[in-house]
């Protein structure tokens, strides 16, 4: 299947409650980042959120799980998003674009080594985000 959803990020106001309430409900088990300043986050650290085992390029072994992440909220309202895939981000936007969606977040990079991010909104206003990764990390 082409595309899939590949990751998941939860916003948090209070990002210890936030852990605790995902690790002591589901058991998820989280990796703290520490990001640099010109980053995605904006220099807050980054949790990755484990849900499912990873290999050794941590990546999900259980096909069709995924994992995310959890962050400082950023903005009011920020929403949970999920992540899809892609080949190339500024392609995918284009076509978004060409078929009614509206940009909210051009492609912007993670950090050093860790590919690209994008929003969108889709006709009906439901934000989702895409992901590239670097050539090296495929």
């Amino acid at each position: 299947m082409k595309d899939p959803i590949v990751h998941f990020e939860i916003p948090a106001d209070d990002v210890d409650r936030a852990m605790n309430f995902y690790k002591n409900t589901f058991g998820w088990e989280f990796k703290k980042w520490d990001m640099p300043a010109g980053s995605s986050t904006g220099g807050d650290p980054y949790y990755g959120v484990f849900t499912t085992d990873v290999d050794e390029k941590q990546q999900p072994k259980k096909p069709g799980a995924i994992n995310g992440g959890l962050m400082k909220r950023k903005m009011p309202n920020q929403p949970f998003m999920n992540y899809i895939t892609a080949e190339s981000i500024s392609d995918k936007l284009e076509s978004i674009e060409a078929n009614g969606g509206e940009i909210v977040m051009p492609k912007t990079e993670i950090a050093a080594g860790m590919g690209w991010i994008a929003a969108f909104k889709d006709p009906e206003g439901n934000m989702m985000g895409l992901h590239e990764m670097p050539d090296d990390k495929e």
